[in-house]
């Protein structure tokens, strides 16, 4: 490892905390890769996270002690099981899922007080998070409190890096799906014909998925949907609140949201990163590396490179899609973006059908989330 103390940096302490995005801006301009404990080398500029993220033979994404199916695998084995997911975010399925999505949107935006503060990330962006996952794998609504309490465990346990409490975190939402399998099992074939019951008839090189590989699955699903989708909805709803002359706009043309939601995520990540492995001797960023280095790519740096789009914080509809790396890119790109595309286009416009202005709370400042989170944690807004 370098001496150099500008290849140094603790993503951890409390100026890095207090503004993870103001502090990768910093760093970027820096230098474009930087070690820390924590993170081992955190990887900031576009392009060299688009050859990582293009390059799986050097940068393998088997970076975790648990089986982690697929993100932690890499071809062929990542493959085989990719096309299993796949078929779980066709069209077909997105489109059948959309009136149960507005549905959930609807009824969680008409619930909303007019002219009082909304708490928008406990309760709304959270609930409505936990709804849309809960429905669309055909969960029980009493796993509903269980989830929020297991997702805020698992982002807390993350952050002080306590193996032994992720681990324990791990196992009890393992214990969750493993419950909801069996209960499948002993219906037979009165089990509900949902997506849950269909990964139990799941094959991969003519044998049944196991318990362990189908629960590995629904956990990836699961912990993107929860802390990512609820992460959006209050980084596009702070924006437009804190951005009147976008809300209107979007207002008078709903056509604009998906293309105008992309450009919000882009410019505030609601993923902070993504682990690789060095399987080789590389170069990144200018730097030597050997093989078996941990590697941190930073969305929430490289979808704010000035190389690649000027002015970050300019919003504009303009931009080349295929820039974005909202949802990743190369063989891991991830394969819940259609259905996250949807839920979010759906929720905004049911919020800006059912309302007529999102304002900031004068005095009260919205609280800003931390690593390995994003957004905020805290989002008082009014609503009218």
């Amino acid at each position: 490892m370098s001496e150099n103390p500008h290849e140094l940096w603790d993503p951890r302490s409390p100026e890095v905390l207090a503004d993870q995005i103001a502090a990768y801006d910093e760093m970027r301009a820096r230098c474009p890769i930087a070690h820390s404990e924590f993170l081992g080398w955190s990887v900031f500029r576009h392009a060299d996270v688009l050859r990582i993220l293009h390059d799986h033979q050097s940068f393998s994404n088997a970076v975790s002690v648990h089986l982690n199916v697929p993100n932690g695998m890499d071809p062929p084995e990542h493959t085989r099981y990719r096309e299993i997911v796949d078929r779980y975010f066709t069209p077909a399925i997105i489109d059948a899922f959309e009136p149960e999505c507005r549905a959930i949107a609807r009824e969680l935006v008409a619930g909303l007080p007019t002219g009082e503060l909304v708490r928008m990330m406990s309760e709304f962006a959270e609930v409505f998070a936990l709804r849309v996952q809960c429905a669309f794998m055909g969960w029980p609504a009493s796993l509903h409190e269980p989830l929020r309490d297991w997702t805020k465990k698992n982002r807390e346990a993350t952050l002080a890096r306590d193996r032994v409490a992720m681990d324990a975190i791990a196992l009890q939402f393992d214990g969750y799906i493993s419950a909801l399998l069996d209960e499948r099992r002993a219906a037979a074939e009165q089990a509900p014909d949902d997506l849950t019951t269909s990964l139990l008839r799941e094959r991969i090189e003519g044998r049944p998925l196991s318990d362990e590989e189908i629960v590995s699955i629904v956990r990836n699903w699961t912990v993107g949907e929860l802390g990512t989708i609820a992460a959006s909805v209050g980084i596009v709803a702070h924006y437009l609140a804190s951005n009147p002359k976008v809300q209107q706009r979007l207002r008078d043309d709903r056509a604009l949201l998906p293309a105008a939601i992309d450009e919000i995520l882009r410019m505030h990540a609601p993923l902070i990163s993504n682990r690789r492995v060095t399987t080789c001797e590389v170069q990144v960023g200018g730097r030597r590396l050997p093989a078996g280095e941990r590697l941190t790519v930073l969305w929430a740096s490289a979808n704010r490179d000035e190389e690649v789009f000027g002015d970050p914080d300019e919003f504009r509809l303009d931009r080349r899609p295929e820039d974005n790396l909202l949802y990743g890119a190369g063989v891991h790109v991830c394969p819940g973006a259609p259905l996250a595309r949807l839920e979010l286009r759906v929720l905004f416009e049911e919020l800006l059908d059912g309302t007529t202005r999102l304002d900031p709370v004068p005095g009260q400042d919205a609280v800003r989330a931390v690593y390995p989170g994003s957004g905020f944690a805290q989002l008082p807004l009014l609503v009218f």
